[in-house]
């Protein structure tokens, strides 16, 4: 018989304490942000628009933290994946959501299992991602 052992899920208290996280960076920078955290299974467990945010700015951070977690890495490593004669160039794109392959989404481990995704839209792709990855290490 073998034994396994549990990992906790991204539970909603740590999905409030990554869109703080995410928040706050985006604030400090000057940048109004769109923040949305996946569990495991691709359900939304927080979101989060700025009034002042672009509309489109949540539909953004929703698909990176959908790709982010679908594919089991932050969105600015598959960036290049994703051009001609990269390993996803011919990815299939009948998911339930579209893939975005634009820095922002990163993944969320816990006790080395994924566990969800986060994914920041509103600023630059780069600022996106730095602000994504700041809240992720803020719950280890």
């Amino acid at each position: 018989m073998s034994t396994t052992t549990a990992v906790a899920p991204l539970t909603t208290q740590d999905a409030d304490a990554l869109v703080t996280a995410a928040r706050r960076a985006a604030e400090a920078a000057g940048v109004t942000v769109s923040v949305t955290v996946l569990d495991a299974g691709g359900h939304l467990l927080a979101f989060r628009r700025d009034d002042r945010a672009v509309l489109i700015s949540g539909e953004t951070s929703t698909r990176k933290a959908y790709t982010a977690l679908q594919l089991n890495a932050p969105t600015a490593d598959l960036v290049d994946a994703v051009q001609p004669g990269g390993p996803f160039h011919t990815l299939p794109t009948a998911l339930d959501r579209p893939l975005l392959f634009i820095a922002g989404g990163v993944p969320v481990h816990r006790d080395g299992r994924l566990i969800g995704a986060i994914g920041v839209g509103g600023g630059a792709p780069e600022q996106d991602h730095g602000f994504a990855t700041t809240a992720v290490e803020t719950l280890a």
